[in-house]
């Protein structure tokens, strides 16, 4: 399975800090703009699968921005409770509206249920697509089983794998051991504790060899963070 990619549009930055937080340990890939100027900018970069728009926005405002996500599922946020209001902008393109204050847990729900619809129907998933993220210079391949940096790859095993898409994730967020392990048992049920620390020592010497940067951080009593540089 494929990560989709998800745009969080929201100047509020305490908010867009929380989105983030919820939305990255569920393997979702998430870039920020601030504004919709900074949205537009972005756009013309890369392409989410799903959009986070607020609509009180400096310079552009949601609403204005709106019409220019070309049918990018869009996930309206607003403190606006008026119902002609919402009305008006599912007409206009928003796939679906929270109103704020909202709770996490459904929000994550509307999200998996409107990516799961539109790849249905769209076909998304094609057969052979690859499963490919990236933090910093590091590319991971998840269907082909390799990393890449500067321009050179390696192969890793599907365990290292599962280790590093995970950490890469969460690029930058200490993670422990016991949920490394809890996260990617259904893939990799042959990796321990005990393994655990060989498989993080083999996945530092390959990627090092790439770029000469050791991306892995061991964290004593915790676990292991991934650094982007």
């Amino acid at each position: 399975m494929r990560s989709y990619r998800i745009m969080i549009i929201e100047d509020d930055v305490n908010i867009g800090d929380l989105l983030a937080d919820a939305l990255k340990p569920e393997g979702y890939l998430v870039s920020r703009a601030y504004s919709g100027t900074e949205a537009l900018m972005l756009l013309e970069k890369e392409t989410p699968d799903l959009v986070l728009l607020d609509l009180m926005l400096p310079g552009i405002s949601g609403e204005e921005l709106l019409p220019k996500l070309n049918g990018i599922l869009t996930i309206i946020m607003s403190a606006k409770t008026d119902i002609d209001n919402k009305v008006r902008l599912l007409y206009e393109g928003a796939s679906d509206y929270v109103t704020k204050p909202f709770v996490v847990s459904e929000l994550l729900a509307r999200i998996s249920a409107l990516l799961r619809l539109s790849g249905a129907a769209e076909g998304r998933e094609e057969p052979g697509q690859k499963d490919v993220i990236r933090a910093g210079d590091v590319e991971l391949d998840t269907a082909l089983l390799t990393v890449s940096a500067k321009g050179e790859s390696t192969n890793l095993t599907r365990t290292e794998a599962a280790i590093l898409h995970l950490l890469m994730l969460n690029s930058g967020r200490p993670l422990g051991r016991s949920t490394i392990l809890d996260r990617i048992s259904a893939d990799t049920p042959d990796c321990t504790e005990r393994s655990l620390r060989q498989h993080i020592s083999n996945i530092r010497k390959k990627i090092q060899e790439l770029d000469g940067i050791d991306h892995i951080e061991a964290i004593y009593g915790v676990g292991f963070r991934y650094v982007e540089s």
